[in-house]
């Protein structure tokens, strides 16, 4: 079942208190999220990548995305799949992202 539209923009909301802590942007305005789902059990599974293959922070980052969506009712449980393609790029960024770390 796909989530109707209300339900997708407040998890982006919650993804957007998810800061990168080496770039100091949210998840979602650096393009890592790639699609937020929610099953009617309460599911919520994110795809989503992350800058870089090797990063440390993915545990750290994956706990922060399932603390964030965990605040909202109709989610009862949190799934993050860390996928590498598409590979992310600069291209995925929000035009605020860019502007506040000074790229072009």
């Amino acid at each position: 079942m796909a989530i109707d539209h209300d339900m997708k923009e407040s998890m982006l909301g919650a993804l957007e208190n998810v800061i990168d802590p080496e770039l100091g942007i949210d998840i979602v305005n650096l393009g890592l999220v790639y699609e937020v789902d929610l099953t009617d059990e309460g599911l919520a599974i994110v795809t989503m990548t992350l800058t870089s293959m090797g990063c440390p922070l993915a545990p750290v980052i994956v706990d922060q995305v399932t603390t964030a969506l965990s605040e909202l009712p109709e989610v009862k449980e949190v799934k993050v799949d860390i996928v590498w393609q598409p590979a992310w790029s600069k291209d995925n960024m929000s035009r605020y992202a860019k502007m506040a770390l000074g790229i072009r």
